[in-house]
């Protein structure tokens, strides 16, 4: 008989513990760190990136970080940049796109923050390293 007593004690705390965790993944959302470094890919990942948000249903559904190091981070340069990828740079910014410029890049390249578009972060301790802190938070590597 107490076994029973116990069961019937103890089931309905299983039941919530598993509501809870499912309610908990279900509001949890996806995440993804794009790796750009290749000067020639800046226009393609950026359009990656805009599918990933029509797949999940716009920016509100998922998160996205972009990383940019080595020579793709000329493309940013706001004042050689091309008009659509600032203002595509812009809007995404303003959906919450995490835009990460390589700190050491930055340095080889004379890029100061001022120099990149509004919404742009430095990785202090450099781009790969961001991306690696981005991985064990969870967040799913991408480089197109």
């Amino acid at each position: 008989m107490k076994r029973r007593n116990f069961l019937w004690t103890i089931l309905p705390s299983i039941g919530a513990a598993l509501a809870t965790s499912r309610a908990n993944a279900a509001t949890d959302k996806p995440k993804a760190v794009y790796h750009l470094c290749d000067l020639d890919k800046v226009s393609f990942v950026l359009g990656t990136i805009q599918n990933h948000y029509d797949g999940c249903g716009g920016p509100d559904r998922v998160n996205i970080a972009l990383v940019i190091h080595g020579p793709a981070l000329r493309a940013f340069h706001v004042a050689s940049a091309d008009p659509e990828l600032t203002r595509n740079v812009g809007r995404f910014s303003r959906e919450g796109l995490e835009l990460t410029a390589c700190s050491y890049t930055m340095k080889v390249l004379n890029i100061a923050l001022k120099d990149l578009p509004p919404g742009f972060v430095i990785a202090e301790k450099g781009g790969v390293v961001r991306i690696a802190e981005l991985q064990s938070q969870g967040y799913a590597y991408l480089r197109p």
